[in-house]
């Protein structure tokens, strides 16, 4: 049997036999039955406990309400996401303005889902079916777990939870958290139970507050943030230091108006392997029918024949904001499912024999981890490789090099191109040079993805990021590398401006550096704060929270539009 998109109307409901389903699942994405695509991930995988999951993608929420109406109410909960992006992030540019597409959505069409759209469609819900739960999940809710810096507003919100009136948020990646709520709602609504489970946040009453049985972290209120920017940065470290051991056991509690919200610690970091259930789930890995002649998806396009190899960042680079999502540690897929997937990806009539990436957050942790899970689990440093890399990361390269090998070798498979930024700081001594000849001999279209960020120490430092020093050595590899096997292949470099510590006068020797090195980026960012990065905090309150210094933060739109045009002159 052919395998079926999960349902997104009542005529597919009916054709399933089903009178309603267990859970609903409301995203501001076009659908996509792919393991990229949140929605997907959290429908299959409940679809595989024996739930009946429905999807509504991009309900109309400026008419009657009929998309929120159709499918009716679900027997267990509707489970709410803004999408693979933040809807701000989606919606606009770091100058504020609106973009006249999304990519995805059909056509790369823009206006399908609204501002902070999470927060919108729980409304809704909460509205039309006011006795149903409603989850929340996904990165936009995940980022704003706890006060947090909107820079659309220019201000600080309260959680998402205060804000939209969900009964429960699962940040992170998911799919362990929302198997576990529906588990805990089959015998009805009993929210003692449901506060529990691992990595959930919920909103508690102050009394609820004395009967918390774990070890407590009392952060500085939503309130006393408003009113003080130290505060603020204050409870940015102590969540970052909270989350940077591997084994995290504290509650997070965070005051705001008469309650509190209650971050529960998050599950157990992913054993190598652990993570391949979501990923051998029966995906169609097409976008759902619904949408023929509508126009392509772009970042379905994207990613179609590309391969997710692992999840997490240990980087720890401030303005990003994997590690608050994905996690610090790696979770790292097994090579049995990885080739199951390329073979998948191979039985498709519209392969021609190329796979775009085989990543993650970056292309080359994968595999990699602490040798010695005690020290992690003690560990209070945000990065591994900031300000050095450290000594108890086994970073070799060989398991990534043996994995390069084994996908080449799947009948079907006429090229594997490396897509994903390549962390050249990373690369260990024993096996970083075969891994980068290689990758640039083999698995470069022409094109190699790496990202210095600035060239001024000073600012990098700010970043986490290293030395520009090493991007210079790398690209004197590359070029000897190419020069050796007559390759015309360019190092496409990552840079960002306007980020806190960044002056003019930073940009101009940045500019200039480029110059000398006969170098014209493409790949050019201007920094936009985004929750719970330390970048944004450092935006929003001109201070570095760890030390207290002071930093210059260009802020106004000149400067910035200023600083942007030096990658140009």
């Amino acid at each position: 049997m052919t395998q079926q998109p999960l349902p997104t109307s009542v005529r597919e409901l009916r054709a399933l036999g089903w009178d309603r389903a267990d859970v609903i699942l409301v995203t501001g994405d076009a659908y996509v039955d792919h393991p990229s695509f949140g929605a997907a991930v959290i429908g299959r995988r409940l679809e595989a406990e024996g739930y009946r999951v429905a999807i509504i993608p991009q309900p109309n929420w400026r008419d009657d309400l009929r998309d929120f109406r159709k499918l009716g109410s679900p027997r267990l909960f509707f489970g709410v996401t803004s999408g693979a992006m933040d809807s701000m992030v989606n919606h606009y540019t770091a100058a504020r303005r609106l973009r006249s597409d999304d990519a995805y959505t059909p056509g790369g069409k823009a206006g399908f889902r609204p501002d902070r759209a999470a927060t919108i469609y729980t409304r809704i819900l909460k509205e039309l079916y006011p006795h149903t739960p409603v989850v929340l999940g996904g990165i936009e809710a995940s980022l704003r777990r706890l006060t947090h810096y909107d820079y659309w507003s220019d201000a600080l919100m309260p959680s998402i939870l205060a804000d939209s009136g969900a009964d429960l948020l699962c940040y992170g990646m998911g799919e362990r958290s929302i198997v576990e709520v529906a588990r805990t709602l089959e015998n009805g609504f009993n929210a003692k139970l449901l506060r529990r489970i691992p990595q959930v946040a919920w909103m508690a009453s102050r009394e609820q507050l004395g009967r918390l049985a774990s070890p407590v972290a009392m952060l500085r209120s939503h309130e006393e943030c408003l009113g003080d920017k130290k505060a603020f940065g204050e409870n940015f470290v102590a969540i970052e230091r909270l989350s940077n051991p591997i084994e995290q056991t504290t509650v997070i509690v965070e005051p705001v108006g008469e309650g509190a919200v209650v971050v529960n610690p998050p599950y157990p970091v992913a054993e190598p392997g652990e993570i391949d259930g979501s990923f051998d789930l029966p995906y169609t890995r097409l976008p759902h029918p619904r949408y023929e002649g509508k126009g392509a998806i772009p970042a379905y396009e994207m990613i179609r024949f590309s391969v997710n190899t692992h999840r997490g960042c240990f980087g720890g680079c401030s303005f990003c904001t994997i590690s608050a999502h994905q996690g610090k540690f790696v979770a790292s897929r097994s090579l049995r499912s990885i080739l199951s997937e390329v073979r998948a990806l191979v039985a498709m009539p519209s392969f021609r024999g190329v796979l775009t990436d085989a990543g993650g957050p970056s292309a080359n942790m994968y595999g990699m981890r602490g040798r010695d899970r005690s020290l992690c689990s003690r560990c209070g440093r945000p990065s591994c490789l900031y300000p050095r890399i450290c000594p108890n990361l086994d970073n070799s390269h060989a398991p990534l090099l043996d994995l390069y090998k084994a996908i080449t070798q799947v009948k079907g498979v006429r090229k594997l191109f490396i897509g994903s930024g390549i962390r050249y700081d990373l690369m260990d001594a024993e096996h970083g040079g075969r891994y980068l000849e290689q990758v640039v001999v083999h698995h470069t279209s022409g094109r190699l993805k790496v990202a210095p960020e600035h060239t001024q120490d000073h600012v990098l430092e700010l970043m986490r990021k290293p030395s520009y020093a090493q991007f210079e050595a790398l690209h004197g590899r590359f070029a000897e590398i190419c020069r050796r096997g007559g390759l015309p292949y360019q190092l496409v470099p990552y840079f960002i401006s306007s980020h806190p510590g960044c002056t003019e006068q930073d940009m101009a020797r940045l500019a200039h550096s480029l110059q000398r090195a006969n170098m014209r980026p493409e790949q050019v960012q201007d920094f936009t704060p985004t929750p719970m990065t330390l970048s944004s905090v450092m935006y929003y309150t001109g201070t570095d929270p760890y030390s207290g210094r002071k930093i210059y933060v260009p802020r106004s739109p000149e400067e910035k539009r200023r600083q942007k045009e030096y990658f140009f002159r």
